[in-house]
């Protein structure tokens, strides 16, 4: 098949990379685009090594012209630092801040074989073996990178957390009262601060590449910096890692599990309050960088279908937030069912229409997109559900924002904006009934539109 102009320029930069870092005139085949990558794009791509054998590279670039020089030297430097220290992670074979082709800046590394897949993780024969131990395994290779000496990671942030966190939900400029109760929480329970370590930032299932004997990649080090290690342990834990699984580290182990690996790598156990606390950190975390996602889609940044639906998942992490601190309000009322409304259209109605498309979409389109067509078949799927989550909001109406609205009056708010600000700066506290009761109301309207599953999980 012939490639594009793009994948051909594509390729044609990592061959003259290749070559000019090894001396040989490298052979590189077409790349492949690999699915995921909101941040960077991920492209696998066949080719052959110094010694003329066959050599699977994975390039990681920054979308070109939204590029982050300084962040991805920073990958580098934890890549080569991490194995060092006997974690294992790709090599990398070259990066730059840019180079014609590639056009941004980049990383390219050896392909390390492994399953990266939640649901084949959690779920396959195959992992039947290695998954009862993979809670401990992850707590012991945290611990290796946390013992990665810190010499030659100057170059990482070292900002506190909380506080880059407040910064960047501030400048969204859309007060969320889920988040400014998460916010007052977290300053009023946080625990002592432990010895500064290497922080992977976003270690999970999904960044991992594990086959039968156990982890052999820790990948995706865009977000690493320095902090308190036990951040690292409490993301494993936040509920959007365990894709649907209960087990509450990824899905698939306990947190005893998780501190028991921990512990035979670093000889520290960290408490369970203490993992408690930065599990709600975390929570809090992905719900303002999933709304910090899409914004660079929704204000113009960057076109992108995958950036525009986590717009919507944000009530899933907003919902997780108030159950992981016990303030949902299960005795919130629901909205009434939409009348249905008169209408001159024949049918079918705008929601049927929707579902229709989706299970076509579904049913037969999907199973004709083969295995070279992973990126497109991950894109349909996004498109499935941002047609139903439309049809579900269609038949919703409006009655939970009337809902809503009576929930806010009651506490003297005209909308969630004045809550936000009220609870941000202590004129509502976030424990009153009525304060639950409004963004119970609000966050599970959302939810039951945009993911009524996440509900029942």
């Amino acid at each position: 098949m012939a490639m594009t102009d793009a994948p051909a320029a594509l390729a044609d930069g990592i061959r003259a990379v290749l070559t000019a870092a090894y001396g040989m005139d490298a052979t590189v085949g077409e790349p492949r685009q690999l699915t995921g990558g909101a941040s960077r794009q991920v492209w696998a791509v066949d080719a052959d090594g110094p010694d003329g054998k066959p050599l699977p590279i994975v390039l990681r670039r920054d979308p070109p012209g939204h590029g982050d020089a300084a962040r991805m030297r920073a990958e580098v430097a934890c890549l080569r630092a991490t194995a060092a220290a006997g974690v294992p992670v790709p090599t990398v074979l070259a990066s730059g801040d840019t180079a014609p082709g590639i056009d941004a800046p980049y990383l390219i590394m050896n392909k390390v074989e492994g399953e990266s897949l939640p649901r084949k993780l959690q779920r396959d024969l195959a992992f039947d073996e290695v998954r009862n131990r993979l809670a401990e395994d992850m707590g012991f290779v945290l611990g290796l990178i946390h013992r990665t000496p810190l010499d030659s990671l100057a170059v990482l942030d070292a900002t506190d957390p909380v506080d880059a966190l407040k910064a960047t939900y501030r400048d969204l400029g859309e007060p969320r009262p889920a988040v400014e109760v998460g916010l007052r929480w977290l300053r009023d329970h946080r625990p002592p601060s432990r010895p500064r370590a290497l922080v992977h930032g976003d270690f999970r299932i999904g960044n991992l590449l594990v086959d039968g004997t156990g982890i052999r990649g820790v990948l995706d080090w865009e977000l690493a910096h320095l902090g308190d290690p036990v951040e690292d342990l409490g993301w494993l834990c936040v509920r959007a890692w365990r894709f649907g699984a209960n087990a509450p580290v990824a899905g698939i182990g306990t947190r005893d599990q998780l501190l028991d690996g921990y512990e035979k790598a670093t000889g520290t156990r960290p408490s369970l309050p203490e993992l408690h606390w930065w599990e709600t950190f975390g929570t809090v975390r992905w719900l303002v960088l999933s709304r910090f996602q899409a914004e660079r889609h929704l204000g113009g940044a960057e076109r992108s279908l995958e950036l525009a639906a986590i717009g919507r998942r944000v009530c899933e992490s907003e919902y997780d937030l108030l159950d992981v601190l016990g303030l949902l309000d299960a005795a919130a009322p629901a909205p009434p069912p939409a009348p249905p409304g008169r209408t001159v259209h024949d049918r079918p109605s705008v929601p049927e229409i929707l579902d229709l498309v989706a299970g076509t979409l579904t049913d037969d389109l999907g199973p004709a997109l083969d295995g070279t067509h992973e990126r497109e078949r991950y894109l349909l799927r996004i498109c499935v559900n941002l047609l139903r989550t439309a049809g579900r909001e269609l038949d919703a109406g409006n009655g939970a924002d009337a809902l809503l609205d009576g929930a806010l009056g009651a506490l003297g708010c005209t909308s969630e904006a004045e809550l936000a600000a009220r609870i941000r700066e202590g004129t509502l506290d976030y424990l009153d009934d009525g304060v639950r009761r409004a963004i119970s109301i609000a966050v599970v309207a959302r939810l039951r539109v945009a993911n009524p599953r996440h509900m029942n999980a």
